[in-house]
């Protein structure tokens, strides 16, 4: 698939999946004798699983390491496995925070609606 249609299947521009491929994250395209590129299944698993990195927060640069040692193969398995480890703990962090203002924010929508109603003064 050509990088308008590879796009679209990953739900990214034609501009970020070529700045993807111009830092690095999309090393193994291959090109055709026209210059085309020619997208795979397995670069739209990896561009979805990049997306779903940068959806939990990891930085570019981080994802950059983990693309690096990615690409070093097997030998690297222990390390992929501990910065991905790194940053679900990292998440589960993130997630028991945002509840906590979720919380917090449902408790004043409720105040203001008891207010609302009459049942308690805010003065």
């Amino acid at each position: 698939m050509n990088v308008s249609k590879f796009a679209q299947r990953v739900g990214l521009t034609a501009h970020t999946v070529r700045y993807y491929e111009k830092i690095g994250l999309l090393k193994h395209v291959h090109r055709r004798a026209n210059g085309h590129r020619k997208f795979s299944e397995k670069d739209v698993k990896w561009v979805e699983f990049v997306q779903r990195l940068k959806e939990t927060g990891m930085s570019l640069e981080k994802i950059l390491e983990y693309a690096r040692l990615r690409e070093l193969g097997n030998e690297t398995l222990a390390a992929r496995k501990a910065m991905l480890e790194d940053h679900s703990q990292d998440l589960q962090v993130r997630i028991s925070e945002q509840k906590r203002n979720f919380e917090l924010l449902n408790k004043k929508i409720a105040l203001y609606q008891s207010a609302l109603e009459g049942k308690i003064s805010l003065d």
